[in-house]
Formats: structure tokens, C-alpha cells, sequence
């Protein structure tokens, strides 16, 4: 009765369209990545480069041992001010992530240039500026971590129309 059950939900949940995180297929080509940046060492691109690794790809260093090349355009982060209390001083402001990239297997594209960008507010209080700078890291780290998934499941999105 219990193996019937469970197979019964796995058909149920297959069938729908469900899927793990991280199920999705990558192209082929990419089992070899090389990733061309702007910036080489930003939180973006760490965080893309253990995705990338999580997923089974090899982050190649040599752009002639790849298979596909992943461009980053543009990776740009920074703050605004969302409001100002009564005597001018910032309390909330907005981080935001900002990159563009696209996909080349061979020298063909695979994703046209595309960017994403990522906001999160937070509210900011001057007596404990330790304590927000650090909450200020924490969601840097996040929303790169995001634009990362982001990224490869826009690829993972191409890659299967593209396929069909």
C-alpha cells in the first residue's frame, strides 16, 4: 500500500511539470565554462562560479579549453536613499545588483545580452552603523547569490527552447 502511495504521488508530481532546483539542463557545451568579466573578483561572479560548480560545469581559466564562453558585461552594485527623517538623515535606503551577460558556444550566441537587477530596502538607523553595514554585506551577498541562480536558470531556459 505504501509503494503504491509514493509512486502514485512521484507521477502526480512529474506529471504537473515539477522540478528540483537545479534539475533543469544546462547545454551540453557548457560542461567547460569560461567566464570573460569585468570585474573578476566581485561577489557576483563567486557566487556564479559555485553555482556554475554545484551544477557539475568546469570553470575553465583558458577561454581555447572551453566549450561555451559566458560573458559579464556589466556587475555593479551600490545604495540609494529611500527616505529622509524630518532633520535630513538618511533612514531607509535601497541596495541594488545590476549585471548583463550573455552566452557564446563556440562563436555562436546562445543568450543575447541580458540584465537582470536585484533591489532590497532596508531601514537605517545611526546609532547602530556596525550592525547595518553588516546587514548591508549580508544582503549584498544574497542578492548577488540570486543574480547567480537567476542567470543559470535563464540559461537552462534558452538552452531547452532551443533544443526543441
Amino acid at each position: 500500500m505504501a509503494v503504491a502511495l509514493a509512486l502514485g504521488m512521484s507521477l502526480t508530481v512529474a506529471g504537473c511539470g515539477f522540478q528540483l532546483e537545479g534539475s533543469g539542463a544546462l547545454p551540453s557545451a557548457m560542461e567547460q565554462t569560461y567566464v570573460d568579466a569585468v570585474r573578476p573578483s566581485s561577489e557576483f561572479l563567486g557566487s556564479l562560479r559555485e553555482v556554475l560548480r554545484r551544477r557539475g560545469l568546469e570553470v575553465v581559466s583558458d577561454a581555447g579549453q572551453a566549450g561555451a564562453t559566458l560573458v559579464i558585461t556589466e556587475d555593479s552594485t551600490g545604495q540609494r536613499v529611500l527616505s529622509v527623517s524630518a532633520r535630513n538623515i538618511p533612514r531607509e535606503y535601497e541596495i541594488y545588483y545590476a549585471v548583463t551577460f550573455s552566452l557564446r558556444v563556440g562563436s555562436e550566441p546562445l543568450v543575447e545580452s541580458e540584465s537582470l537587477v536585484l533591489t532590497r530596502g532596508y531601514t537605517y538607523d545611526e546609532t547602530q552603523v556596525l550592525g547595518k553595514s553588516q546587514e548591508e554585506e549580508v544582503l549584498r551577498a544574497a542578492l548577488a547569490e540570486d543574480l547567480a541562480l537567476q542567470v543559470v536558470r535563464r540559461i537552462e531556459a534558452i538552452g531547452a527552447r532551443a533544443s526543441l
